[in-house]
């Protein structure tokens, strides 16, 4: 499959935290950092999602802000 979006990284999941409706996804990144994803729990069943299951996490967002204090 061929895909538009050029931030792509391989990982593995780690935990899902299936609600009602939407799921809370920790997919585990290779060099040891963590990216949570909410989806639906539905997009969760269709895709066999599951601890251990390798994934790519696509990232592609017009904005992406940060603050401190």
């Amino acid at each position: 499959m061929k895909l538009s979006t050029r931030n792509q990284l391989s990982g593995t999941v780690e935990s899902v935290q299936a609600g009602e409706a939407m799921a809370v996804v920790r997919v585990a990144l290779a060099g040891g950092d963590v990216i949570t994803s909410s989806i639906t729990k539905a997009a969760v069943d269709d895709l066999g999602l599951r601890p251990g299951v390798p994934v790519t996490v696509l990232v592609k967002s017009t904005e992406v802000m940060l603050a401190v204090e």
